[in-house]
């Protein structure tokens, strides 16, 4: 009969108190330092729902913004249409007064003094004194009815320079609202695209062959990469998948797409080049959820293996070098 080692009698206790003792250093762990699980398919569309929620007032908050927005535009507007008026007005005004000025400084007006000292009859001076009188008032007129014109003018002013005031804070705001509603809406739309796994996923993370399918004959992997970058992003100049040259790349197995940002080999334009940024991001953001292989763009290589851009060789041409859009090869 075998007979237990005195070693095994000795250690065969304290199995218990190792296992118990792990059991607890497990649960006092850090929660970083244990693997989070992935979010269920339902906490997807639950966090979805709650995005889209808050998505929606903020939406709203971007209208009433552009309301806004409208009308102080429409008020300014009017200010600056006021103000013009009240200038012209105001130096129409101005002028009369100069002219009047000049014409009493100079004597070509009646002189109020020669007519008060020209002959004493009595009945002349009384004609004299009440025109005297009369051209006072009409100067007096004229005086107060430049003050009233220079105050609207003022006031005008003042309205203009508060008008445009609130016309900046509503662009502020306006700004500042859009960008937030932009955020919401890209936090959906990565919400969304983790909703999506690529098929032919094994547990280990690689990915089984597929063959390729359907008109454009292209694998069902690619097909749902390109899919999902044409409901995200504009490709105005055509998506080119499949081709039957042997050059050594995916494209004849139907694992490649091009996305064109321009058309005939011609340089794209800086809003076509962010686009293709755009794009080559997105693709390296979820290269290993939904199998993409790597990523070609700008005469540039990224690898998910290295996860880092690499320079490549110069091929001769805009659209040999990649600058005129971004390729994506999938496992």
């Amino acid at each position: 009969m075998a007979v237990t080692s005195p070693t095994f009698r000795l250690r065969a206790p304290w199995r218990g108190v190792v296992a118990v003792l792990a059991a607890a250093l497990l649960a006092a762990a850090p929660a970083g330092a244990r693997a989070q699980p992935k979010p269920t398919v339902k906490q997807l569309k639950k966090e979805l729902a709650t995005l889209q929620k808050e998505s929606d007032k903020l939406i709203t908050d971007y209208y009433n913004s552009r309301i806004a927005h409208q009308k102080a535009e429409k008020a300014e507007k009017s200010a600056r249409e006021k103000l013009t008026a009240a200038q012209e007005i105001y130096d129409e005004n101005s002028t009369e007064l100069r002219a009047m000025a000049i014409a009493q400084y100079t004597g070509t007006e009646p002189s109020q003094v020669a007519m008060l000292t020209g002959p004493q009859d009595p009945s002349a001076l009384l004609g004299r004194m009440a025109l005297v009188q009369h051209l006072v008032a009409l100067q007096d007129a004229r005086l107060r009815g430049f003050a009233k014109v220079r105050d609207d003018r003022q006031q005008a002013q003042d309205e203009a320079a508060a008008r445009a005031g609130d016309l900046d804070r509503t662009v502020g705001e306006l700004e500042s609202r859009k960008k937030k509603a932009e955020r919401q809406i890209e936090r959906i739309r990565d919400k969304i695209d983790q909703l999506y796994k690529a098929p032919g996923l094994r547990p280990d993370g690689t990915f089984v062959p597929q063959l390729p399918q359907g008109a454009d004959h292209i694998t069902p992997r690619m097909a749902l990469v390109k899919q999902l970058i044409q409901e995200r992003f504009e490709v105005p100049y055509g998506i080119g998948c499949y081709r039957a040259i042997q050059d050594g790349g995916e494209h004849p197995l139907g694992r490649a797409c091009d996305f064109m940002l321009s058309r005939g080999g011609a340089m794209p334009t800086a809003e076509e080049l962010k686009r293709g940024d755009e794009i080559a991001n997105w693709a390296i953001k979820n290269a290993k959820r939904l199998g993409i292989m790597y990523v070609i763009y700008r005469q540039r290589i990224w690898h998910v293996s290295s996860g880092a851009w690499r320079t490549m060789s110069d091929r001769g041409g805009t659209t040999a070098n990649h600058y005129d859009h971004p390729h994506i090869s999938v496992y």
